[in-house]
């Protein structure tokens, strides 16, 4: 393990910088678009019914999928 704390999450992550920078850049777009439709149905509350709840539901199911790595026991954030 090294002591660079780019490489260190990288490697408890088991992943390359490339695929790391994909899946989290992913996961925050997905996080920002879900945000955004909450706060429009917040004004005008018949758009975006589901649209929030959809979103944090499927990111939920994506960080499920990720438990079942060989690290998250030692790095369970994303």
């Amino acid at each position: 393990m090294t002591h660079n704390p780019l490489l260190r999450h990288l490697d408890e992550a088991g992943e390359s910088y490339g695929k790391h920078c994909g899946e989290a850049a992913t996961f925050g777009f997905r996080m920002i678009g879900g945000g955004l439709a909450c706060l429009v149905h917040a004004f005008l509350p018949f758009l975006f019914e589901r649209t929030g709840s959809d979103a944090v539901r499927r990111l939920n199911a994506t960080l499920c999928k990720r438990a079942d790595r060989p690290n998250w026991e030692r790095h369970p954030i994303i």
